[in-house]
Formats: structure tokens, sequence, C-alpha cells
């Protein structure tokens, strides 16, 4: 019995994939739910598994190729034995004899030169128009005439040569110190959000920085009992969602969206956390962060992160987002302009801790500093809401028992 391998539904919206890599070759033994080959959509990796088990005999869609839902990958022969090599040699085919050369067609007649005075006036007219030698044109008509038909096949053989097509421009050469590889989809479908952002919205970007000293002693306190109780680390991730949210919860409009001419308000808070894969940037949601626990949120975040490094994210992870926050901080970055993620009208970007004096009361103290950029859409969060948001976030990392009390 044959199983087709067939492209499965990719999510919402999602119509096309690409072939990104085959995990079997032709010939091998599969086994059920064996993973087969791994599909690259807009968003995400996903592995095709094997729908019953037997033997890769056809492979209909090659590495590279793009694929429809539902399309034809390959072919299962159930209970077949697997072959040594991915194909059988086929017989090297029979070298085909030389066609015979046709036999050669009779001279055309050329007819002497005729007396163009005793042609018709169409070929003498055509003859005199292009200049034509009379002498050298081969005539058919009736004792030795020219006619037009003549006339025009000289004139045909005598027009210069038409301008040849424009060539089309050839990309730049190739340098042997440079290597030219082709745009994944996920990457591309990226550039194409990002630009997108630009274009639509009204982008502008404001900034705050916070005292990280508070978070930092809170961390060094409980780190270890809390890692304990609930089997992961507590770091700052958790702290800088629960502070945003409750400055969501302030400013409404830095949790909505623009659709057509409404503004959509959302009465949830669900949280991209933007994470750095080797395919390009991915936002996987924490849905309801509002109604979790600090606890609750790391577990979630250190899940997609390894999720998403092991290539096993899905859409559903990755879709819906009422605002994103992105830490530039862990690569480095000192400050940037995080660009909006749409529909979101919002995204935070936090940055690097670093120790600078500051002045606290009278004095200069040296103290862990992070600068904060908000990114919003101005056709719906007003300079005062952006800022007030910071504010907000700010005083919450600053006096971490704000958020445990729920001011």
């Amino acid at each position: 019995m044959t199983t087709e391998i067939k492209v499965p539904t990719l999510g919402e919206s999602v119509t096309e994939a690409t072939v990104a890599r085959w995990l079997k070759k032709i010939g091998e033994a599969v086994k059920i739910d064996e993973p087969l080959v791994e599909l690259e959509t807009d968003k995400v990796t996903l592995e095709v598994n094997a729908a019953a088990s037997g033997v890769l005999t056809e492979i209909s869609a090659d590495e590279g190729a793009n694929v429809e839902v539902g399309g034809l990958l390959g072919m299962i022969v159930e209970g077949g034995a697997a072959t040594a090599s991915a194909k059988a040699a086929a017989p090297a085919p029979k070298p085909a004899e030389a066609p015979k050369p046709a036999a050669a067609a009779p001279a055309p007649t050329v007819a002497a030169p005729s007396d163009l005075d005793r042609s018709g006036p169409a070929a003498r007219k055509i003859v005199d128009e292009q200049k034509l030698d009379a002498t050298t044109i081969p005539a058919t008509g009736k004792d030795g005439r020219i006619t037009k038909g003549d006339a025009l096949q000289a004139a045909a053989k005598q027009a210069p040569a038409a301008p040849a097509a424009p060539v089309a421009a050839s990309p730049r050469p190739a340098d042997p110190r440079e290597q030219r590889v082709k745009m994944t989809r996920l990457r591309k479908r990226i550039a194409e959000r990002l630009k997108e952002a630009q274009n639509t919205a009204a982008m502008l970007t404001t900034f705050n920085e916070v005292d990280m000293s508070a978070v930092m002693a809170l961390r060094e306190t409980y780190r270890d009992s809390f890692e304990k109780k609930h089997g992961v680390r507590l770091g700052f991730m958790s702290v800088f969602v629960k502070a945003a949210i409750a400055a969501l919860k302030e400013l409404p409009a830095v949790n909505a969206e623009i659709d057509g001419d409404d503004i959509v308000y959302k009465n949830h808070y669900d949280i991209g956390v933007a994470v750095g894969t080797e395919n390009g940037l991915v936002v996987p949601v924490v849905r309801d962060a509002d109604k979790m626990g600090f606890a609750e949120i790391e577990k979630a975040i250190s899940a997609f992160g390894r999720k998403a490094r092991d290539g096993k994210l899905t859409l559903e992870d990755l879709s819906g987002g009422t605002f994103t926050i992105s830490n530039g901080g862990v690569y480095g970055s000192l400050l940037s302009t995080p660009i909006l993620n749409p529909p979101q009208s919002a995204i935070l970007g936090m940055h690097k801790t670093q120790k600078r004096p500051v002045v606290i009361g009278d004095k200069i103290e040296i103290r862990p500093m992070m600068y904060l950029a908000l990114s919003y859409d101005h056709r719906i969060i007003d300079g005062r809401e952006a800022v007030t948001f910071l504010v907000r976030l700010k005083e919450g990392i600053e006096d971490p028992q704000r958020l445990l009390i729920d001011l």
C-alpha cells in the first residue's frame, strides 16, 4: 500500500512553505511518526512526520522548492524493504543511432537578370525606392520578368539586421571572497514586516533610564531559594513583564492597535518576548501574563528559549501578542530604537546594565543603570502617554514592592 506525504495545514493565513531539508533519502526505511522533512514557513520551521511505516520511495518536492498546503511531498510504500542505495542505478540508455543525412534538396533555379522595364510597376517602384540592383534579382515571372514578390524578397535580404534585444543586466560578478546565499522564507518575512511597520506607522521613540539596584538586590537575596522552590532562575525579564503590565493597565492605548478606522483596546495582556535565533528574530507570546506569577513567567520564557534554539516553536507560540519586549542588552547593546511588531502599537527595548555616576540627592553615586526605549505609533499613542508609560515602568523596576501590592 502506498501512502502520500502531503504538506499539512500550516496555520492561519499561511498557505505556502519552502522545503528546507529532507531528513530521509529515497530507499531508506521510515517508521510511523518519524520526522521525514523540514518545512520553513514565514514564521516557523516545522517537521512533517511519516503517516505510516515503510520505505520512502519518492521525493516529489526537492529542497528549496515552494509547496502549498495539501501539496505532494513524496511517497511511502508500506512494508517495503529498504534498498542499499537511494535509487538503483538505471541501465545506461542505448545510444541513439545518428540520423541519416537528408537528401539534399535541389538547388533553386535562379533566373537570369531581366530587363526591369518589362516588369510590372509595383516591382519597379520597390527597386527604385530600395535602390536595388535589378541585375542581381532572380526573376520568377513570365519571360524573365521581376515580380513584386521577387523585389520584396531582394529588399528584405538587403535590409540591415534588426538591433538585438537589450540583454538583461546580469548580477554583479562573483567575488571569490564573498558568498551569495538565498534569503530564507523567515528572513524575507521579517524584512517585509519591519518595512511594513516603517511604511504604515507614525513611529517615534522616547527614552528613559532606570536604576537597577533594587532589582539586582532582590535577585541576589532570593535567587537560590527561588530556584530551589520553582526549578527556574529568577531573571530580570519577569520583573519587566510585571512592571510593563502595571503600566499598560494605566495606559490602555499602549496595549491597543489600529484596525482600519477603529482603535481596538485589549483587555488582556499577551506579552511578546523577542528571541534571537540562527534564522532570525522570533517573538513567542506569554499569554495572559497578568494572571501569572514571577515563577510562571520565568518558566514560560525559559521554555520558549529552548524551543527557539531547537527550532520547535509553533505558529500558536508566535500568534497574537498585544505588547512586545526586546532585550538587546543580552548582546551588549547600550541604546537602540526598537521597531514595531505589527499590528501592535508599541515595543519596549531593554539594554545593557552598566555602572554609571548618577546624582542621588546631593551626592554622586555609582549605580547600575539601564537605558529604556519605547517605540510607539504616534497615530494612537501621544507623547504624554509614552513618557508616562516609561515613568511608571521605571517606578516599578526601582521599587519592585509596588508590583507585589499592585501599585
